[in-house]
């Protein structure tokens, strides 16, 4: 049996970057991106030394880009001294943007807020100081569990002008998963809110924060600060809990900005583990802004007059680099959304861009799939009812795109005219590792096509060596760059093992299995652990997904093994139609014409034993699919795991059923 990953999924479009884009490009054409990858692969630390001069304002300025001398513990630019929020706040300040709009915000029910880059530091710097007034300082632990609102990249912001540790929590979590976290990092303060509004329900946060509270061990907590959404009836501690409008309304409205070591935790932010236990992923101040900063450079061609909006929840990475830091850093003006893609209805995304006149617009593939199924049951919701004139660049991130939702987003979001960037990167990684340059890069539907500038990506085998263009293989970053994570918070021995395992030559795993083509581009086959044994055969489950979904009847589609007493893992592949879920010979049918289009399309091998037809896959509110849960429910198990994350926890019954 080979050891390597069968790559079954055949995608010959290609579509070349618009001539017109290539022009006005921040990395415009080949020639610019091959001098970029020239200058990174000849001198590494030249390369990051220059841009991180050129980028970042530094209090203090750097002697040393690596210090490579404690592996994998790398550190960059390690004797420098920067502050975060100084360089997203007054340095655009400085440079006259004090009056430019840096945030729209448009809550669940449709209100609009602006707010300018002067009015949001004032804000910052009232949190802040109110932060000193209750005694926190640099290197304290706060957990911030709020909703999608200015008062969150305020809060994240004000930790870091402090020089405060902040861990966020996803607003979706339930009170076991906060009170992990307050214990596992130690936070002495709580940022919350009475509730949360989505989709126009709202959803008690406080409450959650108490519940925790009330499951022992955070007596470490000093105060719990809570952010008045609703004005709902909360429970009330007069030694812990206050108010934040009380806090902040006489604080003054600058505060100096606190230098911090380069190397110095910004953040922990906990992303799941396979052992169930989460990871405290910690990333630093100097490299992760860096990087931060160059992506919306380099990925999104952030021009001064654009209006960004990326749909994702600051609770995750793509919050905190493409929300709270990223475009703030860059003096953009950007959108952010309290509410979901379907509220009030599915053409809630459509109808925001054509309000506020977004020009980049970045998203995951759940959200799209699901925005197809409504718009084609549904012409108003359409994104054809809508003008989209005002958007150039399109975005995808989360998971590999497949290439019938990119080709969908690609003609009816983008109208044929939008380059759209399909990024790889992870919570670990601090921001794009592998994506086409809009102005560059020729777009292959899903694939996420090159490297950036200055990051190593190889395909390798069980032993770290290469492998050959079109073989499938562990996806590897070669060598350290400056957003990398720098360990697991309280286990660095789990950061090593789980990251940069001896067998790789000290290679960063990003446990992901993929591919490399003959021009070089990476096509994403799944996770390592999502790889299907089959016969002998080993399967990427990403790939059977994009065939499925390829087939006209299916929205949606996610494929886990289970074990088999003839083939070792059989395919199970649950469905989500775009038209209402079938049951008796209806279903047997429509699973035989599923069965025999994936024969065709990848081979026989490939053929889901069962199809699992529900109305929805089991998601959490950022829009994942619980691949995990499908697994347990495909064994034919009790699902046992915690599901207050899920949007739809009841789907869970609707899947038992095989055809």
């Amino acid at each position: 049996m080979s050891n390597s990953i069968q790559s079954v999924l055949v995608e010959t479009r290609v579509f070349p970057p618009p001539e017109g884009f290539v022009k006005q490009a921040n990395i415009s054409g080949q020639a610019a991106y091959q001098a970029l990858l020239d200058e990174s692969d000849r001198d590494p630390n030249g390369f990051w030394g220059r841009l991180a001069k050129e980028n970042l304002h530094w209090t203090k300025p750097f002697t040393q880009v690596l210090d490579e001398s404690n592996a994998p513990f790398y550190k960059w630019f390690g004797d420098g001294e920067l502050n975060v929020s100084a360089n997203c706040l007054e340095a655009n300040i400085e440079r006259g943007l004090g009056d430019k709009v840096a945030i729209i915000f448009e809550a669940d029910g449709g209100e609009v807020t602006k707010v300018t880059y002067h009015e949001l530091y004032e804000r910052v710097c009232q949190m802040a100081n109110g932060l000193k007034s209750l005694g926190y300082k640099t290197g304290d632990r706060a957990i911030i569990y709020l909703p999608m609102s200015i008062e969150a990249v305020a809060a994240m912001q004000a930790c870091a002008r402090l020089g405060i540790i902040h861990s966020v929590v996803f607003g979706g979590f339930s009170s076991k998963a906060l009170h992990e976290r307050i214990i596992d990092v130690g936070a002495s303060l709580v940022i919350t809110a009475d509730e949360q509004v989505r989709g126009g329900k709202q959803i008690p946060l406080k409450p959650a924060v108490d519940e925790a509270f009330g499951m022992g061990g955070c007596d470490i907590v000093r105060h719990c600060l809570v952010y008045k959404r609703t004005g709902g009836s909360v429970a009330w501690d007069d030694k812990r809990d206050m108010w934040l409008h009380d806090l902040v309304k006489d604080q003054p409205k600058t505060c100096e900005a606190v230098p911090v070591n380069a190397e110095h935790p910004l953040f922990i932010l906990y992303t799941s583990g396979s052992t169930g236990k989460p990871k405290g992923v910690q990333h630093s101040s100097g490299g992760y802004l860096l990087w931060a900063k160059l992506t919306m450079q380099w990925t999104f061609d952030a021009k001064p007059d654009d209006v960004f909006w990326c749909t994702a929840d600051v609770g995750w990475v793509t919050g905190h680099t493409y929300i709270t830091y990223g475009p703030l850093a860059n003096g953009m003006t950007q959108i952010v959304f309290e509410g979901v893609p379907t509220y009030p209805n599915a053409g809630r995304f459509w109808e925001m861009i054509q309000r506020h006149h977004v020009s980049i617009f970045y998203t995951a593939p759940t959200a799209i799939r699901s925005l197809i199924k409504a718009s084609e049951a549904n012409a108003a919701v359409h994104p054809k009812s809508f003008d989209l004139s005002s958007l150039r660049l399109l975005g995808s991130v989360g998971e590999p795109i497949n290439p019938e939702a990119w080709m969908w987003y690609h003609i009816n979001v983008g109208q044929e005219r939008c380059p759209i960037v399909d990024t790889w990167w992870q919570t670990e990684t601090g921001g794009h590792m592998i994506t086409p340059l809009p102005g560059v890069t020729p777009l292959k539907p899903g694939s996420c096509t090159t490297r950036l500038p200055g990051i190593t990506a190889a395909i390798v085998d069980e032993t770290g060596g290469d492998v050959e263009a079109g073989q499938g293989g562990f996806l590897v970053i070669k060598r350290p760059w400056p957003s990398m994570i720098r360990t697991i918070w309280g286990d660095p021995e789990r950061f090593k093992t789980s990251y940069f395992p001896e067998e790789l030559r000290g290679y960063y795993l990003a446990g992901d299995g993929a591919q490399c083509d003959a021009d070089n581009c990476f096509w994403i086959m799944g996770r390592i652990d999502d790889v299907l044994n089959v016969s002998g055969h080993r399967l990427g489950t990403m790939e059977v997904e994009s065939a499925l979904v390829a087939h006209e009847l299916v929205a949606e589609a996610a494929v886990v093994g289970r074990p088999d007493a003839t083939t070792g893992e059989a395919v199970v592949a649950f469905v989500v139609l775009k038209r209402a879920t079938p049951d008796g010979d209806e279903a047997v049918a429509i699973a035989k014409q599923l069965r025999d289009w994936i024969s065709k399309e990848i081979g026989p091998i490939a053929k889901p034993k069962e199809i699992r037809f529900g109305d929805n896959l089991p998601k959490t509110r950022s829009g994942k699919i619980m691949r995990r849960l499908l697994r347990v429910v495909a064994k034919g198990e009790e699902v046992t795991q915690d599901v207050s994350t899920l949007e739809n926890p009841a789907i869970l019954d609707q899947l038992t059923k095989p055809v």
